[in-house]
């Protein structure tokens, strides 16, 4: 089965968890994911099976959008409601302090990521590596926030949503508000992905793969055998000849070539559609 889609991940299970419930719901072995979610987070999750997995990293999934709560005063390591160790209680802010707060993430921003993060450190994670006690430090990380917006704010949460760059620890945001709005402790008590790039979820509906790439398309003026085969394409037969990743359509399949120094070469081959 050969299929893209965007299904909705639940708070509470694994990315992995909730990918072997769709193989087991479309009954198939081969399927994967793009972007994982932790148990913590909800949303958007991008599914592709059969030969769709290996597409990923040719689609169109930035940037994302994140919706999330941060609770004002709440001390936790993993910078969410799962270690929460305690809760200070703090004044209400005006809600002009906070929009402002909001305003001032925006543009590149340079930030340390949570110490409860899939980033590897000499081979291990670092969430593995925290939840052993072990100390290690983070390099910083650079993100760009293109926009952020004030959803709610009753006091002592705020619910923003943050349109960001591939990458993005939302944790890591909701530890820079609070630190700005002069408060020492804040972590997130609800975390969605809404989307990532053109995706949103719509009930699991089959995606047009063509239509989800993030390249161009390329068109092959030569004998048509030549694409049906996978045999070596020539540079002159090709429309558009700068370097570049292309997919090029023949009959019911694409391929997707890559063109570097008048060479032609294919990344992927015969990916029905």
């Amino acid at each position: 089965m050969n299929r893209l889609f965007v299904a909705y991940k639940p708070t509470g299970i694994s990315s992995n968890f909730f990918l072997t419930k769709l193989k087991r719901k479309y009954k198939t072995k081969k399927a994967g994911f793009s972007g994982t979610l932790d148990p913590f987070a909800k949303g958007v999750l991008l599914i592709g099976m059969g030969s769709y997995t290996k597409l990923f990293r040719f689609l169109d999934k930035t940037p994302k959008t994140y919706r999330a709560t941060l609770w004002l005063g709440a001390k936790s390591d993993s910078l969410d409601t799962e270690m929460i160790e305690r809760v200070d209680i703090l004044k209400k802010f005006n809600e002009s302090e906070v929009l402002k707060v909001l305003k001032s993430l925006e543009g590149k921003l340079e930030y340390e990521p949570p110490i409860f993060s899939a980033k590897r450190i000499d081979g291990q994670r670092a969430y593995d590596l925290a939840r052993a006690g072990k100390e290690f430090t983070l390099n910083k990380i650079h993100s760009t926030i293109y926009k952020i917006v004030l959803v709610h704010y009753c006091h002592p949460f705020i619910t923003f949503e943050a349109t960001v760059s591939e990458g993005t620890y939302i944790r890591s945001l909701g530890r820079i508000i609070a630190n700005r709005l002069g408060v020492k402790f804040g972590s997130l008590s609800a975390l969605e992905r809404l989307s990532e790039g053109q995706f949103r979820y719509n009930n699991e509906k089959p995606l047009d793969i063509k239509k989800s790439l993030n390249i161009k398309q390329n068109f092959y003026l030569g004998e048509s055998d030549n694409l049906k085969y996978g045999r070596v394409l020539a540079l002159k037969d090709l429309k558009i000849q700068e370097d570049g990743y292309y997919w090029l359509e023949s009959g019911s399949f694409i391929s997707i070539i890559n063109i570097k120094d008048t060479e032609v070469n294919y990344e992927l081959g015969r990916i029905e559609c």
